[in-house]
């Protein structure tokens, strides 16, 4: 069963729903930051002044900082386009929150660093513009 499997799904395929799973959960935390397009909402700004408060950097930084990685990282890792690149951003802002935010949250963080670690180490697979364009 498992070698049948295995011929059915590419590492390609499995590259391409490990792009498109975490880049839908940080996408997916991104849209409740914003109202419209991209505009923060002020609920946003409270959260990081309160639950998400983080050192050395201003609540108003931070919460800008993390909308729009939510938003750019993950569109890049669908397109896989600088995937590499976009998953260790992600995995530092997953750092963070496990760190800094959520620490009780490490089997929810360990299950994204796994999937980010993946496409670190492996690349974004076939199919993705990384690929078609040459980029390493």
């Amino acid at each position: 069963m498992a070698s049948r499997l295995s011929l059915l799904i590419s590492d390609s395929l499995l590259s391409f729903v490990v792009r498109i799973s975490i880049a839908s959960i940080f996408f997916m935390s991104g849209r409740t930051k914003v109202s419209g397009f991209l505009t923060v909402t002020p609920s946003t700004y409270e959260l990081f002044r309160t639950e998400y408060a983080l050192p050395l950097i201003s609540p108003e930084l931070a919460a800008l900082l993390a909308t729009y990685s939510e938003h750019l990282f993950p569109l890049l890792l669908v397109l896989g386009l600088f995937a590499r690149v976009s998953a260790l951003a992600l995995l530092g802002m997953t750092l963070v929150i496990e760190v800094f935010v959520y620490p009780d949250a490490w089997p929810t963080h360990l299950s994204w660093a796994g999937l980010l670690l993946l496409i670190i180490v492996r690349g974004p697979g076939r199919l993705s513009l990384d690929r078609r364009l040459g980029i390493r």
